[in-house]
C-alpha cells in the first residue's frame, strides 16, 4: 500500500476506467480522473477488485443514466479495498481496514471515496477477489429473497440464471436460510459449476419447456419464490410454475423488459410480482442495508458458509473483454477488475 503524503487531500490523476462516449465494448479505456479531497464521513479506498455490472454494460450503451453526482463517464458500482484515509467525523473506519461496498459510480478506479457506514467489513482470510463478488450480488439476493420475497425456511425457491452472480449469492443464500433451491441455466456447464457450489436440482433452460419440468420436480405444486434474473419472454412459464401464494421477484430484465402476462394466473394463484433494483434507492437505505447484512452475515462468510464466487477476472486495460463475454453470456460467477494495490 502506498499512502499519499497527506492521505486525506486531493488526489490528482487516478487510473480509472472511462467511457468517453456511448458504443461497443472497444470505446472502453482506462483514463485518469481526480479525486476530492476525502468528504467528511467518508473514508478512501485503495481498490484492489471492482465488481462488473450489467449496469455497467447498459450505462457503456447509454441506457443506464448514473445516479446525481456520478458523471456517465466513469462507471463501477462495487469495489474491495483497503481503506487509506478518512474524513473528519468517521468512527467507523480506520487506515488499513479491509472493506467492501456498494457504490454509487465511479468505482472502477484506484482509488474510491464512499460514506463510510456503507462500507462492510471483509472477513479475515477472505481474498480480494473473493470480497469483490460479493456486496453488490449479495446485497441485490437478500434484499429479493428475504426483504421483498419473504423466503422462508422449508419454502421452495426458483433461480433464474443461477450461473450469474447474482444467481450464485441466491443459491447459497435461498440454501442458508433453509429453502429448498431450483435452478436454471442455458447451458450444463453452468449448471455444473452450480451443482459444486450446492445445488442439487439443476434445471436447463434453453429450447426446453423448463416450466414444466418444474412443475414435476415439485409434484405440480410450483414454487414459493421466483428471483427472476431473466425477465422478458419467460413470464408465461414463471406464471405455470407460481404455487398458490408465491411471490415473484423481478431483478433483472436481459431478456426484455415487456412481458406477456395472464393476470388472471396471477390472480387465481393470490401471487404477487414486485420489481427490485438497488441503485436508485435513497442513500440511507443503502447505507441500512450494508450495516444489516454485516451484522447478519459477515459470520457465515467467516466460517465458510457463503462465499464469493468470482470468474473471470481481467486487469483494467482488458475491461472490453470482460464486457464482451458479459454480454455474450459467456460468464460464471462474478465478473471482476483486478487493480494492483493491497497485496497486489
Amino acid at each position: 500500500m502506498t499512502a499519499p503524503r497527506n492521505p486525506d487531500a486531493p488526489l490528482p490523476r487516478v487510473p480509472a476506467i472511462e467511457i468517453p462516449e456511448v458504443g461497443a465494448p472497444e470505446v472502453l479505456r482506462l483514463g485518469a480522473r481526480d479525486l476530492p479531497p476525502v468528504p467528511r464521513g467518508h473514508v478512501r479506498v485503495e481498490v484492489a477488485a471492482s465488481g462488473v455490472n450489467r449496469a455497467d454494460l447498459m450505462q457503456r450503451l447509454g441506457r443506464y443514466p448514473s445516479l446525481e453526482g456520478f458523471p456517465d463517464r466513469w462507471p463501477g458500482l462495487e469495489v474491495a479495498g483497503q481503506v487509506v484515509a478518512v474524513g473528519e467525523g468517521c468512527t467507523l473506519r480506520r487506515p488499513g481496514d479491509r472493506v467492501m461496498a456498494v457504490v454509487g459510480g465511479g468505482g472502477h478506479a484506484r482509488h474510491a471515496q464512499l460514506p463510510e457506514r456503507d462500507t462492510i467489513r471483509v472477513p479475515d482470510g477472505l481474498g480480494w477477489e473473493a470480497a469483490g463478488s460479493i456486496p453488490e450480488v449479495f446485497l441485490t439476493a437478500w434484499d429479493a429473497l428475504e426483504k421483498r420475497g419473504e423466503l422462508g425456511a422449508g419454502e421452495t425457491l426458483l433461480v433464474h440464471a443461477v450461473g450469474s452472480g447474482v444467481g450464485t449469492a441466491a443459491l447459497q443464500l435461498g440454501r442458508h436460510l433453509g429453502a429448498r433451491v431450483i435452478g436454471t441455466s442455458r447451458t450444463p456447464e453452468k449448471l455444473e459449476e452450480a451443482a459444486r457450489l450446492g445445488l442439487e436440482e439443476g434445471v436447463m433452460s434453453r429450447d426446453r419447456d423448463w416450466a414444466s419440468e418444474v412443475l414435476e420436480r415439485t409434484g405440480g405444486r410450483g414454487v414459493d419464490v421466483i428471483l427472476d434474473l431473466v425477465g422478458g419472454d419467460w413470464a408465461p412459464g414463471n406464471l405455470k410454475v407460481l404455487a398458490p401464494r408465491a411471490r415473484w421477484i423481478v431483478v433483472g430484465i436481459p431478456g426484455g423488459r415487456e412481458a406477456p402476462l395472464d393476470l388472471r394466473q396471477l390472480m387465481g394463484r393470490r401471487a404477487r410480482i414486485e420489481g427490485t433494483v438497488l441503485r436508485a434507492r435513497p442513500p440511507e437505505e443503502k447505507t441500512a442495508l450494508a450495516r444489516e447484512f454485516e451484522d447478519r452475515f459477515l459470520d457465515a462468510f467467516d466460517q465458510g458458509f457463503l462465499r464469493g464466487v468470482p470468474g473471470l477476472v481481467v486487469p483494467p486495460e482488458d475491461v472490453a473483454e470482460a464486457h464482451r463475454r458479459m454480454e455474450a453470456n459467456e460468464t460464471w460467477g462474478k465478473t471482476l477488475v483486478r487493480w494492483s494495490g493491497p497485496d497486489g
